[in-house]
């Protein structure tokens, strides 16, 4: 638990009254945290801010900042022209002096036209290409070479050769794309032109595409637009577009609708709708589904997936029923989240250019709508215990021509990857549990603020880590995943075993939680006995 939360930072910020949360990697760089505070603030990413904390000190912004708690937000200012233009010309001194001495002391008089010459074509690249997606990505790269190149000149009478630099927590060991076979015959080219670039001359890389279907996938590394690629590829590459003639401009268009309709809650938010869909995806490749079921099945799995929280509000039904909300009267106290995120998923698909089915018949259409909302409805797990129990029943005398059977396996398939966080690895999987503890405390202190029943395990008074996770893994994840390995017995090493380690990790945690407060309750009580002594 230390070890993973350490490798991240927490920061409250002021937003207009309202509290705004924003985590951050302690490997961050200055420049990626000021964006961050930019974007949480609605501020474009390049404005200069300062930040004060409640005294009006100033805060530098850097990734060794003092954390603060959440009644003590920092207030972000934007900085006006006139600070911007003082701040500008002591920074423009200071940076004259500090070259200078760099250019006396390693001469890299070159390495700066070069590197100005170079920014400057990549500046009037972004331009020109209007700030496409992947034309950022490379640009982001190059000027990271280009900043490291000039880092390792100008430090390397500094480091020790036998130093090791600790590696980016928040980028992959592998290239996340590559270029096109026709832009790799062209670089050899006298003629080759920068200026002509596509964004389709970029791919998923070999070891992205190769890392997206396993479920070890570490989805902490990708930015929302790579995230909206990576779907785009799990569509393809699962045939779901060529089988049925789905149009890929209309699927673009619709993972972008899909994304602006997740809202940006501290759980249920875009990351989580990729997570499970990628954990579906892994699924679908892990258990060769597509031997065992129609592409129209797995088109119904996918699907659900990318839309089974769609417009989640961070508070779930429990908190919908108790406060009487619109969506509990609407839907009759049955299901309410659930069926908001359904009719929102085919709210979009009623607009034309969002509709991916456009080239189904009235009949097939009928099929995926009624099978996407029998999987997303699912997902409540009010209903878990009904929904395993039928599964357990059949999973003996499984028959995948049975549609019945095939039905209430799809159910228990999207309940696993909606729940199936643990399955990663400790490093990926316990910044969720922070995320989702965060959810259930928002919610905790709304209901008490207007006097609603809270439960235990969403408390802050009340509930831990190891309390909130020991007996969701125990007596939820563990037994649905060990049924489905009945049927699928390749699971049990990849999804299985790193259940249980989870669980064994947990114990141990709340062992040594258990042991210090007995520590800190003896000491109290020896406080005690030593006042009524004097």
């Amino acid at each position: 638990m230390g070890s993973a939360s350490s490798a991240y930072r927490i920061i409250y910020l002021d937003v207009d009254g309202r509290i705004q949360k924003v985590v951050f990697s302690r490997f961050c760089s200055p420049c990626d945290i000021k964006e961050l505070f930019c974007t949480a603030m609605g501020l474009p990413r390049n404005t200069s801010i300062s930040l004060l904390d409640s005294t009006g000190a100033m805060v530098s912004i850097d990734p060794t900042m003092p954390s603060n708690l959440e009644r003590s937000p920092y207030k972000v200012i934007a900085l006006s022209g006139g600070q911007l233009a003082d701040k500008e010309e002591l920074f423009q001194n200071v940076l004259t002096q500090v070259a200078e001495q760099f250019s006396r002391a390693f001469k890299i008089n070159e390495l700066k036209t070069e590197v100005t010459n170079r920014l400057a074509m990549l500046e009037k690249r972004v331009e020109l290409e209007g700030m496409k997606v992947v034309e950022i990505e490379k640009c982001r790269s190059d000027i990271k070479k280009l900043r490291e190149d000039m880092a390792s000149r100008n430090n390397s009478s500094f480091l020790d050769d036998n130093k090791k630099l600790t590696p980016r927590r928040d980028v992959p060991s592998y290239p996340k794309y590559m270029l096109s076979q026709q832009t790799i015959d062209a670089l050899r080219k006298p003629a080759f032109d920068v200026w002509l670039w596509e964004s389709n001359e970029y791919h998923l890389s070999k070891e992205t595409i190769d890392a997206l279907r396993q479920p070890i996938f570490d989805v902490w590394q990708w930015e929302p637009n790579e995230m909206l690629s990576c779907l785009e590829h799990m569509y393809h590459d699962l045939g779901l577009v060529r089988d049925f003639n789905i149009n890929p401009i209309t699927l673009k268009r619709w993972l972008l609708c899909i994304h602006d309709n997740y809202r940006n809650n501290p759980f249920h938010n875009f990351r989580h709708c990729f997570c499970v869909t990628q954990m579906m995806y892994s699924m679908i490749y892990l258990c060769n589904l597509q031997e065992k079921f129609t592409q129209v099945d797995i088109l119904i799995l996918m699907t659900a997936a990318v839309c089974h929280d769609l417009d989640h509000p961070g508070y779930n039904n429990t908190y919908q029923i108790n406060a009487r909300t619109e969506l509990a009267v609407r839907y009759n106290d049955i299901s309410p989240l659930e069926n908001h995120h359904c009719a929102v998923a085919f709210q979009i698909f009623s607009q034309p250019d969002c509709n991916i089915f456009s080239n189904f018949d009235a009949e097939a259409f009928k099929q995926i709508r009624q099978g996407t909302i029998t999987l997303i409805l699912a997902t409540d797990m009010a209903r878990h215990g009904e929904i395993l129990d039928s599964f357990k029943q059949k999973v003996e005398t499984f028959d995948f021509t049975n549609e019945e059977h095939v039905t209430c396996l799809k159910m228990v398939l999207i309940k696993c990857c909606d729940i199936s966080n643990e399955v990663r690895p400790m490093e990926v999987a316990e910044p969720w549990v922070d995320c989702l503890l965060e959810e259930y405390f928002m919610q905790s202190d709304r209901e008490k603020v207007e006097g609603l029943p809270v439960a235990p395990f969403m408390d802050r008074e009340k509930v831990t880590k190891p309390t909130a996770q020991i007996g969701f893994i125990k007596f939820v994840l563990i037994p649905m995943f060990e049924t489905v390995m009945k049927l699928f017995p390749q699971i049990e090493e990849v999804m299985v075993q790193p259940l249980r380690e989870s669980r064994d990790r947990y114990e141990e945690l709340k062992q040594i939680d258990d042991a210090m407060n007995e520590v800190q309750k003896k000491k109290s009580e020896n406080l005690t006995m030593g006042g009524k002594k004097k």
